[in-house]
């Protein structure tokens, strides 16, 4: 089960990345950046119950960080 969560963390991560670079989504629109927090979010969950600290470092950097550009994002977004 945990392998299956690792590979879906980063195709949701990876898939964000493809779609940044195939000019598909816009690296500060809310798709990109929800794939980028959900993937990472998952990664450094599983990183934490395997206790690999780097990794868990480096996925939950990569979380806030895009969480927070998120919050950014929903912040400055006119009201429907």
């Amino acid at each position: 089960m945990i392998q299956v969560l690792q590979v879906v963390g980063a195709i949701l991560i990876l898939a964000g990345f493809a779609g940044a670079q195939a000019g598909w989504l816009d690296g500060k629109s809310v798709p990109y950046l929800v794939l980028n927090v959900a993937g990472a979010a998952i990664l450094a969950i599983v990183a934490g119950l395997d206790g690999d600290w780097g990794f868990l470092l480096l996925e939950g950097v990569w979380t806030i960080v895009s969480l927070v550009s998120l919050a950014g994002v929903l912040r400055t977004r006119p009201s429907p």
